[in-house]
């Protein structure tokens, strides 16, 4: 849910002059501030439809509608309704408010990080960019977020600074997803609810969650009840991995341009996307889940944006940022799953 950073197609090839990064102005902060904490109202309030139990919540008792303006407003009175039910009922029972808020706290926590990391790195570089934007989404859509976002609004002037601002971002927020994966499964309680066998929506675990399970003595990580921290964790590494796939201007995008240069970089953004396009009717079939015609389009849409060159590009990066690059391989290969969903 992490948004597509935006790097100007102006970089001049000679003659980069590095200055300070401008400093955020008061009103930024405000608007920032602002965005920040309505997304962290709209995802504890998903945190709630997360956790309250099936069928706990009454249905609104709304009448079959006869006139054109009925059924333009049932929907909006059905949500309305049933929004203001599940507060009610929250609020009677304020276990589940905290773990809304759990949940809005981890989540928030690791894209916090992860857009911090990319905005640290551009201030060292002198590079200007927006203050993390955070997009909050009316709930239960989207899990009350539609993720966050930097903007980069200068030039990027070398190879090291593109490597270092691309790779910040999903390395950081990685570092907040391991102590929150680690709560997750040393809170985890066995599920006592027999589940249905149609209509399920099941989390498939990425390689990080199993790995720590079979770390924390957790045996059978399909069995658990889920939690605010798993939730979290979970969505944090689809977002770290959807970010670190090799395409465009996606984080991993930059990294295989600052590594191996613009030629690879075009080469394994087409390998990347034939690569999904292959596995989603794999998907569908075996998982019966549409997630990966959505990588596959999300693909198609970055391999069309232009990825700019950069102020020096014969810059070393020298053998530390190649072992950082390595790291960053291993945090893709440990948070990515080809098949992240499956219903039945």
């Amino acid at each position: 849910m992490d948004s597509v950073r935006s790097i100007p197609a102006f970089v001049p090839h000679t003659g980069f002059v590095s200055r300070r990064a401008a400093r955020p102005t008061a009103r930024e902060w405000a608007r920032h501030t602002a965005l920040f904490l309505a997304t962290a109202l709209t995802v504890t309030w998903a945190g709630l439809v997360l956790f309250v139990p099936s069928g706990e919540v009454p249905e609104p008792a709304l009448a079959s509608p006869s006139t054109l303006l009925e059924y333009a407003l049932f929907i909006p009175t059905y949500y309305v309704q049933w929004m203001g039910a599940l507060f009610s009922f929250a609020l009677a029972r304020p276990a589940f408010i905290t773990q809304g808020a759990t949940f809005a706290g981890a989540l928030l926590s690791i894209l916090l990080a992860h857009e911090s990391g990319h905005y640290i790195a551009c201030r060292l570089y002198g590079v200007n960019a927006t203050l993390p934007f955070f997009i909050p989404v009316p709930p239960p859509f989207l899990l009350g977020t539609f993720g966050a976002f930097i903007k980069i609004k200068s030039p990027i002037p070398s190879r090291r600074a593109l490597f270092d601002i691309g790779v910040a971002g999903p390395l950081a927020g990685f570092a907040v997803i391991l102590p929150v994966a680690l709560l997750a499964l040393l809170t985890a309680t066995p599920e006592t609810k027999a589940l249905p066998t149609e209509g399920v929506l099941i989390f498939n675990d990425p390689p990080l969650l199993r790995l720590l399970a079979s770390l924390t003595g957790v045996e059978d990580l399909a069995n658990i009840a889920p939690n605010p921290f798993y939730v979290a964790a979970w969505v944090g590494l689809l977002v770290t991995s959807l970010n670190l796939l090799p395409v465009g201007q996606l984080d991993g995008g930059h990294a295989v341009y600052a590594v191996f240069g613009r030629r690879v970089h075009r080469h394994t953004g087409r390998v990347a996307f034939i690569s999904m396009l292959a596995l989603a009717p794999l998907g569908w079939l075996w998982h019966g889940a549409p997630s990966g015609f959505v990588y596959a389009v999300l693909l198609f849409v970055m391999l069309r944006v232009h990825h700019p060159e950069v102020g020096d590009e014969t810059e070393p990066l020298g053998r530390a940022r190649l072992i950082v690059a390595a790291l960053t391989l291993l945090v893709f290969l440990l948070s990515f799953t080809p098949f992240p969903l499956t219903i039945r």
